[in-house]
């Protein structure tokens, strides 16, 4: 019930007292957002004064705007890896940040090949969730009744390793997952999951989804909202049922766990909640035996409002399947706006159409500054736009100075300014800077690609085989997705071509050469499936050079693009495909890093 007029929102009335709380502070943030970034950066430079960073610099405490953007240079990963390093092999000087690193988020962008490290401190958990403790306030204001209801969310742990310096390194969500701030976290009748602990926190993928899949169907009339991170885990999840149904289904039938979900976390918890319900376990054999599965969310989990997940960016080529599951009707609602460097901003808006998601920047979460970004080749303009004074329009760099101890990091971000709250910036994610390919989290850009073409293409030089030109896409139709390369080859001599097994074992040479974010997503996540390398007739990519030119483009200035996604060109690249092979094997991942 909504709150007394008397402490409304300019946002909209509140659902409760701690809802208007919320809603003010975000009215007071954005409101005085230039003041909020100046302290903000007076208090990273103030208490960071002696790090070895700053003091390399020479900014002598200085602690202004005009000191730090004269002193301190705006800097790409590769610039501070030395300093991460060191911290990572063990050195606890203060070099980046006066506070100790408590430990380094990996991120899902890579550095040759590894996860990059992002140096983190404790406090940054309070600072993470308190942009979580504004996402439901805001959604109260589109979706009433949430306190009525749970939401089924597949939320997972990922794998963990251990710096030689001995600190934790592990993704963001795997640290705010097993931190008190998620475990212990107090009832929040608007926040409630089907999945318990338990089951999020087991880092067996199989007994994890299994358990959460079972407990949202034993609770398919309460679950008001489904969700996960991504628009692909969530397909990820539909897929597991499809998979999996039967067994399920026999659980429920006999109040009996599956003998595969051994973690005993699990167990103990699902002696609890799991009783034999054979209308439920008839209900479920009836929805999923059928062949037709359009509209299946909505068919067992009728009561939902909408789906939380990110369908911006790459994961903007999953909404049609998202509506194909959900019968269409339902919003996707993308909530924030965060990576393992930072957390930036969220959506005022959730409940707008996926294509007009605008992410208002929070400028207490870090000190911000934006890279004029020009499309155009060889445009480059190195002066740095203030939070407060970036104009309409116009598209960015994000650059970010956190906490933690990054200072004018380049994130790679794009983003398009498209408004103001109050004096905050809007923006539309535009896409990851150099990113070409990308189904999951994992990213590729081209310089992996024409690495893994290169590996794979030495297996084909004893049959006098060489690749012509490739180009590539994101296959989204399948679930998991997977990447497909499409090769145009010069055999010399046709008596000696090679093999099918030799074009399959070429695919799995171009995945070992892949990061390894995209191996984990093959080999421990399963959210990718086996590349696909498919052959095509010779002669196709000048037909493909035809056709750009018939469509205005200069012969002289063509360049065969390396990743496609325009319906023509793909309809014309997969008539002309003579055979198609697919990586047999996994390719090679652990935890540990190579390096």
């Amino acid at each position: 019930m909504a709150v007394d007029s008397a402490i409304s929102s300019p946002l909209g009335p509140p659902a409760c007292e701690k809802d208007a709380k919320a809603l003010r502070f975000i009215e007071e943030m954005t409101r005085n957002a230039d003041a909020v970034q100046e302290r903000v950066l007076e208090e990273i430079l103030t208490r960071n004064a002696q790090t070895e960073y700053l003091k390399r610099f020479e900014l002598d405490g200085a602690a202004d705007r005009q000191a730090f953007k004269s002193k301190i240079p705006v800097i790409t990963y590769e610039d501070v890896q030395p300093e991460i390093q060191r911290i990572a092999n063990g050195d606890r000087s203060p070099i980046l940040s006066a506070h100790p690193i408590s430990e380094f988020l990996t991120s899902s962008g890579t550095s040759a090949g590894e996860r990059k490290l992002m140096p983190t401190i404790k406090e940054e958990l309070d600072r993470r969730q308190l942009l979580y403790s504004l996402l439901m306030p805001v959604m109260n204001l589109y979706v009433p009744g949430l306190d009525k209801g749970k939401g089924l969310y597949f939320l997972f742990v990922k794998s963990e390793t251990r710096t030689p310096g001995g600190l934790l390194a592990r993704p963001v969500l795997t640290s705010y997952y097993k931190s008190d701030h998620f475990k212990t976290r107090p009832y929040d009748p608007y926040n409630v999951y089907t999945s318990p602990n338990e089951a999020i926190l087991c880092s067996d993928s199989f007994q994890s989804m299994y358990t959460q899949m079972l407990c949202g169907l034993i609770e398919r009339h309460h679950v008001l909202r489904l969700g996960a991170v991504f628009a692909s885990g969530l397909l990820r999840a539909i897929r597991f049922l499809q998979l999996n149904w039967p067994e399920l289904a026999h659980d429920i039938q006999t109040g009996t766990l599956n003998s595969r979900i051994t973690d005993p976390a699990i167990r103990s918890y699902m002696d609890k909640v799991l009783k034999s319900d054979p209308e439920l376990a008839q209900f479920v054999t009836q929805q999923c035996s059928k062949d037709n599965w359009e509209g299946i969310i909505t068919r067992i989990w009728p009561n939902t409002k909408y789906l939380d997940v990110i369908v911006t960016g790459a994961m903007a080529q999953y909404i049609p399947t998202l509506n194909y599951y959900s019968g269409g009707g339902l919003p996707l609602a993308c909530t924030m706006y965060a990576s393992s460097e930072c957390y930036f901003g969220l959506n005022l808006n959730p409940m707008c159409k996926p294509s007009e998601v605008s992410y208002t920047i929070m400028p207490n979460m870090a000190y911000f500054e934006f890279l004029p970004h020009d499309p155009k080749p060889g445009s480059t303009s190195s002066k740095l736009v203030e939070l407060a004074d970036v104009e309409v329009g116009k598209e960015y760099e994000l650059v970010i100075t956190t906490y933690a101890g990054l200072y004018r990091y380049r994130v790679g971000d794009i983003l398009r300014v498209t408004g103001f709250h109050n004096s905050a910036p809007q923006f539309h994610f535009v896409r990851r800077k150099n990113v070409l390919l990308s189904i999951d989290s994992d990213k590729t850009d081209e310089s992996e690609l024409q690495k893994g073409i290169e590996n794979a293409s030495k297996l084909l030089s004893e049959f006098n085989t060489s690749v012509v030109e490739y180009t590539s896409y994101a296959d989204t139709t399948t679930i998991p997705g997977h990447y497909v390369i499409y090769w145009e080859l010069l055999t010399k001599d046709s008596t000696n071509s090679p093999s099918h097994e030799v074009l399959n074992r070429c695919c799995l040479e171009m995945e070992e050469c892949l990061n390894s974010v995209y191996r984990q997503c093959r080999v421990a996540d399963h959210s990718i499936g086996p590349l696909e390398i498919r052959v095509v007739r010779n002669g196709t990519f000048e037909e493909l050079m035809d056709y750009a030119i018939s469509r205005g483009a200069s012969i002289n200035q063509y360049k065969v693009p390396r990743c496609v996604n325009f319906t023509p060109i793909m309809e014309l690249l997969d008539s002309r495909v003579v055979s198609v092979h697919f990586s047999q094997e996994l390719p090679h991942w652990t935890p540990e890093r190579r390096r």
